[in-house]
């Protein structure tokens, strides 16, 4: 590469730089879930799912029956609030027929976690291990990652990995409406 190139490409990256545009991070897919550092770069696959941004989700809603599956973690009570005192955890915004599965997508869940999730799916696909499913949760969030790849380990067979999330699907302009999660019995 002559010095004359050399120079024009740095100067190609500290323009972008200096624009806010970072290269892209690649991120290697590990052998098991993520268990820590749940809001960070995530990987471009997952084995045994299919990748998908806004507009797959939106032509696999139009070809239905699509599941969609929020994982993102419900807030917890403060733990300094009165007992008495009202508390409403903040407003969680999805795309519109989603089920949010709260606190599903952390690397290691307890047995009661396990089967909320397991029972859930099972329930909401009517045991049809072929149905398709979208994960999601926030754009760079390993919870989502982590609920698809414990998907493909149940034995689902459509399963679709949403990395950007609802912020994918809203900066494209795609409505959103409020949800609650589904209740753990």
């Amino acid at each position: 590469m002559t010095p004359a190139r050399r120079l024009l490409g740095l100067a190609a990256l500290a323009l972008c730089l200096a624009a806010g545009h970072a290269p892209a991070q690649t991120v290697a897919e590990p052998d098991g879930y993520r268990m820590e550092a749940y809001r960070a770069p995530v990987p471009a696959a997952l084995k045994g799912a299919t990748v998908v941004d806004a507009a797959a989700v939106e032509a696999l809603i139009r070809r239905g029956p699509v599941l969609l599956v929020d994982v993102l973690p419900q807030p917890p009570r403060p733990d300094k609030l009165p007992p008495e005192t009202l508390w409403r955890p903040p407003e969680r915004r999805d795309i519109p027929g989603s089920v949010w599965l709260a606190n599903t997508g952390y690397g290691a869940l307890s047995a009661e976690m396990e089967a909320y999730f397991r029972d859930s799916l099972a329930a909401l696909t009517l045991g049809d291990h072929a149905r398709p499913l979208v994960f999601y949760c926030d754009a760079e969030c390993w919870m989502s990652w982590n609920a698809a790849r414990r998907a493909v380990a149940e034995g689902y067979t459509a399963v679709h990995w949403f990395p950007g999330g609802v912020k994918e699907w809203a900066d494209g302009g795609r409505p959103t409406l409020p949800n609650a999660p589904l209740p753990v019995k």
